[in-house]
């Protein structure tokens, strides 16, 4: 069954992003990314400006040939790219996913905006409807 985590109140979601993604990297895990295509574009600058040691391979999708997709951990994708997609979902305030259910993991970084937290319950909902077991998190202030 599709794990879903909610991450709420976050005060800065380009840089939980940037932690999580290397986190996930470091952990071998292939993700894709979804979110708006400005969001996306700050995302692959902020990952390209991490220090060389601390480097996320990633791709935007589409965009790069199929070969680089596949070799890459990290895909950067304006919406729900269908496979053969990394199962591993990290959602930036994009719409939810058309297949939930088709992922291991699903991620939900939501900001602190109001407008933000109003469409993050939306998908909260939307994937407790889908019968999907939900965990929130909510940050701490100031984080």
């Amino acid at each position: 069954m599709t794990q879903v985590e909610f991450h709420t109140g976050v005060a800065d979601p380009l840089d939980f992003a940037c932690r999580l993604l290397r986190k996930a990297y470091r952990q071998g895990v292939r993700v894709q990314v979804s979110a708006a295509p400005e969001l996306l574009t700050a995302l692959d600058r902020a990952l390209w400006a991490e220090p060389e040691r601390d480097f996320v391979p990633h791709v935007r999708v589409p965009g790069a040939s199929a070969a680089v997709a596949a070799r890459t951990p990290i895909w950067l994708v304006p919406h729900d790219a269908g496979p053969p997609a990394p199962r591993v979902l990290v959602n930036l305030g994009a719409e939810a996913p058309a297949q939930p259910t088709s992922l291991e993991r699903l991620i939900e970084i939501v900001s602190s905006e109001p407008d933000e937290a109003a469409r993050g319950r939306e998908r909260y909902r939307a994937y407790k409807l889908e019968g999907l077991n939900v965990m929130h998190h909510a940050a701490h202030a100031g984080g």
